[in-house]
């Protein structure tokens, strides 16, 4: 028996991430500018999606078929016999229900098929996760029994953004409050639920400053003391993620703190004025 991984471009995998773990696959999804697709980070960057954001028609388009055949093709070939799948959530992407339907016709491979409910960092954390249990041997079973504990017990992705109207446009609004919430001038703290869709996890009433203070108060809540590895998304401010970084230091026990430019098939979703937190806890 011999496992790779494959996964899509919404984790956020680093390139230090995909060399490290040789039976790892990323399968970019697909943006449209104008109505021509481009490869998500092979064929276009998060600045010429925040560039053309307000001025051209931008979508977000699944993984190809074509990618997908070729990359189990290339698995079985490397003598790989085994394959653990892990997308993004079903409720925020057709991905993993387009994968499906591939996996179903395929032969010469031995599929498992796991629904993450999240994506960014969150999902990167369920890949490396995975990767690493597959060095260890660890038979497919154990590992998605693993895989559930990070996701559902272990783990928090909260993000907030200045404008609701990039999600509100590509449809990935959810149950996040919108037209209030601008009125108002809330700027929500948003996470993904146990069933994989966006909801509002906090409200505060004021700057996009106010809303990272709320972030900071909900992760020192839930973990405390304990020791945990955090990412940082950022969109177009990489500077004002590393100043968020260094005051976080002082609230929680990082071991390992991680900056992270938010892929473009993402940004395209929330904007450039954007931070995410994503911490796991090591157990």
């Amino acid at each position: 028996m011999k496992s790779a991984i494959i996964t899509d471009s919404s984790a956020n995998l680093s390139k230090e991430t995909l060399e490290k773990y040789p039976n790892l696959y990323m399968l970019p999804l697909q943006i449209l500018v104008d109505g021509e697709s481009y490869r998500d980070q092979l064929e276009i960057t998060s600045e010429e999606v925040y560039e053309k954001l307000d001025s051209h028609d931008l979508s977000t388009s699944l993984p190809s078929n074509e990618d997908l055949y070729e990359t189990l093709d290339a698995i079985k070939k490397d003598g790989y016999t085994h394959v653990l799948a892990i997308n993004i959530s079903s409720g925020l992407s057709g991905t993993f229900n387009a994968f499906r339907l591939v996996f179903k016709e395929y032969e010469g491979l031995t599929i498992s098929h796991y629904d993450s409910k999240t994506l960014g960092a969150g999902l990167g954390y369920l890949v490396e996760e995975a990767a690493k249990l597959i060095e260890e041997g660890v038979k497919t079973d154990a590992i998605i029994k693993r895989l559930d504990t990070l996701r559902y017990e272990d783990s928090l992705s909260i993000y907030t953004i200045e404008t609701l109207k990039y999600l509100r446009r590509g449809g990935r609004i959810g149950k996040v409050e919108g037209t209030i919430g601008n009125a108002l001038r809330v700027k929500p703290v948003i996470t993904v639920n146990d069933e994989g869709v966006y909801v509002t996890l906090s409200k505060t009433i004021g700057s996009l400053h106010r809303a990272l203070l709320n972030m900071r108060k909900i992760l020192v809540e839930r973990f405390e003391n304990d020791p945990i590895d955090l990412t940082i998304h950022y969109g177009d401010n990489r500077e004002k993620a590393e100043e968020l970084g260094e005051k976080l230091k002082s609230s929680l026990n990082i071991q390992a703190l991680r900056f992270s430019r938010l892929t473009p098939v993402l940004g395209i979703h929330t904007g450039p004025k954007m931070f995410a937190y994503v911490a796991k806890r090591i157990k």
